[in-house]
């Protein structure tokens, strides 16, 4: 795992010291000895890594990384340029390009999103391949809750995207009256009929955003 030498520094080190983090730093150590396990060791806190806390405007949280080969790099419902885009993430384009017109790009690499401050966050931050949820229950899910909460905290007008029921349920820890929370059904295959279509939270995000005077996300990610 790679060191956090950013601002998330102090509130990493702060779930370092509990036990809870102690055995979840046990068992991932043992399992990417043991078994595949995504993403890369060194890709585990991208998200961290690529959208320091004091540039977050906007949190859009997922669950465990993508299981298949090549596909996990650390960053909720991203892939690498040269990995096909998985189906939820082809709902997400088709939303948004319903919402603010983009054009749907031929990958899903999100980096550009998270360099202008999306928070791309998996509720659990490793997973062993081609096994969903492997490693859930094991102490990830107290670690990015404390991420979570610390951007609560922040003193900022931030954006808050809740799809799916695991997001949503961490609708009970904002209660930052400056923030925006932002809710819909998961842009999964199974579930994006419900009404993550046509809930246009990208031109939500943005209206919020340039109404509280910060600069919009540009939402439209480039061919490669």
């Amino acid at each position: 795992m790679s060191a956090i030498s950013n601002d998330w520094l102090p509130v990493v080190e702060e779930e370092t010291k509990k036990d809870y983090y102690k055995s979840l730093y046990l068992f991932v150590k043992e399992e990417y000895h043991k078994r595949l396990v995504f993403p890369p060791a060194d890709d585990i806190f991208n998200a961290l890594h690529l959208t320091p806390l004091k540039e977050v405007k906007v949190v859009i949280i997922g669950q465990d990384p993508y299981h298949n080969v090549g596909q996990a790099h650390g960053l909720s419902f991203s892939v690498k340029p040269e990995v096909d885009i998985p189906p939820s993430l082809v709902n997400i384009y088709k939303e948004l390009h319903e919402d603010l017109g983009c054009s749907i790009p031929n990958h899903g690499y999100l980096e550009k999103w998270a360099k202008q401050g999306v928070l791309l966050l998996n509720t659990v931050l490793t997973v062993r391949a081609h096994e969903p949820a492997s490693h859930k229950g094991k102490g990830w899910e107290q670690f990015t809750d404390a991420l979570i909460e610390a951007v609560n905290r922040e003193d900022r007008p931030i954006v808050f995207i809740l799809w799916g029921a695991p997001a949503r349920a961490k609708k009970k820890m904002l209660n930052n009256p400056k923030h925006l929370i932002l809710e819909a059904p998961h842009p999964s295959p199974l579930s994006a009929y419900r009404g993550f279509f046509g809930s246009k939270p990208f031109s939500k995000c943005n209206a919020f955003l340039s109404a509280h005077g910060q600069t919009p996300i540009d939402w439209q990610i480039e061919d490669v």
